[in-house]
């Protein structure tokens, strides 16, 4: 590990946003699956939030660019246990649907813990996942067509809430802190040596400042 790349690896690291993230019901087209985690990675997503559909879900790794390495993706085997395990952590979760009494997503807060619920390609975010939302989020349209492809709706959605965090000073205070930098940073750093201590059940090694591994 270069000292130059374990630098900049603590400093993209340092920016992530562990209160942020994006739910996915059933979103089926791989390169929207993957388009989405590269908006999460480009804002400062630290984790995604997934219900895969029946057939699972793969990245496309064209559009991934390679953020799989950088966004920790949690599988749920229903909605309703997604939900509940975001709403315990404290987030309010936002679903993208223009129902009748959704809001403008420009008018909501985002500096609170946050989960945007994302729904599939055809049918949208289910009536089940509706009703687990806090609220509706919707994002205006002018034209004939009445959404967006749902990566781009992620992408809209994530930048409002970067910009409001921004605006906050959110970005600039490490928000990861404790054993979860320690070992985030292990992984991104030797992510195939955590991969085997993670199998055997073993603890990281410390590191140094410059991302040497410490002995003992």
């Amino acid at each position: 590990m270069r000292p130059e790349r374990f630098h900049r690896l603590r400093a993209v690291l340092s920016r992530r946003q562990p209160d942020l993230t994006v739910l996915m019901e059933k979103v089926n087209k791989t390169h929207n699956f993957s388009a989405i985690l590269r908006n999460c990675d480009a804002v400062g997503v630290l984790d995604a939030h997934v219900v895969p559909p029946a057939h699972g879900l793969d990245l496309h790794h064209t559009s991934s660019a390679g953020t799989r390495k950088w966004i920790q993706v949690h599988k749920h085997a229903s909605v309703a246990d997604a939900v509940a395990q975001l709403r315990e952590g404290g987030f309010q979760v936002l679903a993208a649907h223009p129902s009748a009494g959704a809001r403008d997503f420009r008018d909501v807060d985002y500096t609170v813990p946050t989960a945007f619920l994302l729904g599939a390609e055809l049918y949208g975010v289910s009536e089940e996942a509706l009703a687990l939302a806090h609220g509706h989020v919707v994002i205006p349209m002018s034209g004939m067509v009445h959404s967006l492809n749902v990566s781009v709706a992620a992408a809209l959605l994530l930048y409002e809430a970067q910009r409001q965090r921004s605006a906050a000073g959110m970005y600039a205070p490490r928000a990861l802190d404790g054993d979860a930098w320690q070992r985030t940073l292990f992984r991104w750093t030797y992510p195939t040596l955590a991969r085997s201590l993670d199998a055997d059940g073993r603890p990281y090694p410390r590191l140094d400042p410059d991302g040497g591994i410490l002995p003992g």
